[in-house]
């Protein structure tokens, strides 16, 4: 026999307020609850959110001091907060950041085997590399730059064999193709933004309306920002922002400082090397010697003179390299 559907609508409110009468009728527990990874003003938060952890009797307090919760609720509403914090308050996982910055010649890039340039869409190769100057992302590619080519010449790359990076690098300095002018290295929690900054403070005259004068400086720096986010596989999404200054014209004494910055994102195995590159500096230096006396006389002194002009090009080439850091405490 079917009970008509008013007689079971009546019977889940009855249902209903029994258990609502049970729940305001319960005694109230008081416990202290650690927290140990999370802050325990988030957790606090949550819990007394709209349609959060604790019941409409319940209450809950924070000691800054300890990281410590002080809660008050049903003995059901207790286990399900502690249910709740064991998935909650756990270790974020940590990423370690290196970064190399080199110095290089022309035939550095084909030596070490970078990778530039970007994927042809159904081509089967595994490059997964875009250079600034695109004006879109292929299917396949797992780079997305946020600066467009106009205002930026640089661009990215990866490399094979993280294993022997490092010899290599150290091969190519021996033979005099590159120099490492630095080598920090920085840990950072998942989805934390680290910053490695390097640069000189340019000092330059600055008058006031009195006429005295004081020395002011600008800053000029190469800023490297990465902020790294752990996919479930063990990859590593980066969002990486560089910007690096060099000094330009001097204009009534105050110095210029021309700079250059790429932002963008890239996804990359753990322990992959990403390479942004397209810094380039290019040195003219000419140089003069003569004989004493005769080299200043009037024509014939060129007999006497020699000239030679070194034309030097280089690229500033940043190597970064994510790696995931292994949980040294068991999650409850």
């Amino acid at each position: 026999m079917v009970a008509p559907a008013d007689e079971m609508a009546n019977r889940e409110r009855l249902e209903l307020e029994n258990s609502r009468q049970v729940a305001e009728l319960a005694p109230l527990r008081t416990e202290f609850i650690q927290v140990n990874y999370a802050k325990a003003t988030d957790i606090a938060e949550l819990m007394s959110a709209e349609q959060g952890l604790l019941s409409s009797r319940g209450s809950v307090s924070v000691d800054n001091r300890t990281n410590t919760l002080l809660v008050q609720d049903t003995a059901a509403k207790m286990d399900a907060i502690r249910s709740a914090l064991s998935y909650l308050d756990i270790p974020v996982r940590q990423v370690q950041v290196e970064a190399r910055i080199v110095i290089a010649r022309d035939t550095f890039d084909k030596q070490l085997g970078i990778r530039w340039g970007f994927t042809a869409q159904g081509g089967g190769s595994s490059d997964r590399t875009l250079t600034t100057g695109g004006g879109g992302l292929a299917g396949d590619v797992a780079v997305d730059l946020g600066v467009s080519g106009a205002t930026s010449a640089l661009q990215l790359g990866f490399v094979h064999g993280n294993d022997t990076l490092d010899l290599t690098l150290s091969a190519l300095e021996s033979d005099g193709v590159s120099e490492v002018v630095s080598q920090p290295k920085l840990i950072t929690a998942d989805g934390q933004t680290a910053r490695i900054e390097s640069g000189v403070e340019i000092p330059y005259q600055e008058a006031s309306s009195s006429g005295a004068t004081s020395v002011s400086f600008k800053d000029a720096v190469l800023a490297l920002e990465v902020t790294p986010q752990i996919t479930p596989d063990d990859r590593i999404i980066m969002d990486l922002k560089v910007n690096k200054d060099s000094v330009g014209e001097i204009f009534l004494g105050i110095p210029s400082v021309d700079t250059r910055e790429i932002q963008t994102q890239v996804l990359v195995e753990n322990g992959e090397t990403v390479v942004l590159g397209g810094v380039y500096e290019r040195e003219t230096i000419e140089n003069i010697s003569k004989t004493p006396f005769l080299g200043d006389i009037p024509v014939l002194g060129e007999l006497f003179k020699r000239k030679t002009k070194e034309d030097d090009k280089t690229e500033l080439l940043i190597f970064i390299t994510p790696k995931l850091i292994k949980d040294t405490v068991s999650i409850r």
